[in-house]
């Protein structure tokens, strides 16, 4: 956990601050302190705060090490971090934009030191996984495809799309999963024309497409899975679109490689979509990068700087989606391991037809 406070630390001399304030959750895991919304970071060139309340004490004791403790009284975060800023002499100090309350700034910005907004330093920092971050991501991958299969063999006709979605996160928890990566997405028939397509109480139906996108989160690392089923054949032009997005995703797997422009390899599903007819209908980027969640580096996209490095996980999901019709997505979560993406879902991508 000390190497990653390093990297924050290397961080800090490369923005020429003092001390970064870390809020957001996703990064106070990162760096192994509690993330709970009464709980600051503060990391300097030398030492390392958890600045909390008296209801953190007895969990800060008990699961996070290296940090000095600063508690403070309830609510007034701020101002005891204003009065730890000047006692250590800190004058230039960076914060996440997008964590950070525009109150906290404005009282910070007042207190005359010199701020630097983050966007997605932190993110950044977080982008190469190490070999324990891949093995946990790995699991929930596994917890993924076993979440799968089991809601396979329960969906039927006539149940609603609320209801599988509720059927995952049992599984899903029953597995040893913390929660769902985000909002699981059920979306069956037309609604399948809808990338985030939230489950409904509308009904499943035969032969109608159902795309099924969900992740677990396993001690704090998410997966994320999509798949696209019917139950009976579906029409024509699903099958269709389903061979050509299943091309589409295999195709651009093979060119995440270490080096690779992360754009290009958005440029080499798009271009297979764009081919067949349907570009227009491809209307996302091709994937995002997967850890702990939000801020997570590479993105896969037609405006993406990003270049694949080693350790880097993402997932690869193009789509087809036309509306009044229904759409197909697959996506699957890949790493890079001696300079090749590894797909680390086991998920059949071959079309499955329940009831036959």
């Amino acid at each position: 956990m000390n190497n990653r406070i390093e990297k924050i630390r290397e961080l800090i001399n490369n923005l020429k601050t003092d001390a970064i304030l870390i809020k957001g959750k996703n990064n106070k895991r990162y760096v192994g302190a509690l993330t709970g919304s009464g709980v600051y970071v503060l990391i300097t060139k030398d030492e390392q705060y958890q600045v909390l309340d008296g209801r953190y004490i007895d969990e800060a004791d008990k699961r996070t090490t290296g940090f000095i403790k600063k508690i403070v009284p309830q609510g007034e975060y701020i101002p005891s971090i204003i009065e730890l800023l000047h006692e250590l002499k800190v004058k230039n100090l960076a914060i996440e934009s997008q964590a950070m309350s525009i109150q906290d700034y404005i009282k910070l910005n007042e207190s005359d030191f010199d701020i630097t907004l983050l966007t997605n330093e932190l993110g950044k920092v977080r982008k190469i996984k190490s070999e324990e971050e891949i093995a946990l991501i790995k699991k929930a991958c596994e917890i993924t495809d076993e979440v799968f299969a089991e809601v396979l063999s329960e969906i039927k006709e006539g149940m609603t799309e609320l209801e599988v979605a509720a059927l995952l996160q049992y599984h899903a928890l029953k597995k040893g999963a913390s929660g769902m990566s985000f909002d699981t997405i059920v979306a069956s028939g037309e609604r399948g024309a809808m990338p985030h397509g939230r489950p409904t109480m509308k009904k499943l139906k035969r032969n109608e497409a159902i795309t099924i996108d969900f992740g677990v989160v396993y001690e704090g690392y998410q997966s994320d899975m999509t798949r696209t089923i019917s139950i009976g054949e579906p029409p024509e032009i699903i099958r269709k679109i389903y061979d050509i997005v299943l091309k589409a995703q295999t195709t651009a797997i093979e060119a995440i490689k270490e080096g690779v422009n992360a754009r290009d390899v958005d440029n080499v599903a798009r271009t297979i979509i764009a081919e067949s007819g349907f570009g227009e209908y491809f209307n996302h980027g091709l994937g995002h990068g997967i850890g702990l969640g939000d801020g997570e580096v590479p993105t896969l996209n037609q405006r993406s700087n990003d270049v694949l490095t080693e350790g880097m996980v993402m997932s690869c999901e193009p789509g087809i989606y036309i509306p009044d019709v229904g759409g197909v997505r697959i996506e699957d979560d890949v790493v890079v391991i001696n300079g090749k993406g590894v797909p680390l879902n086991n998920t059949t991508k071959e079309f499955i037809i329940l009831g036959e």
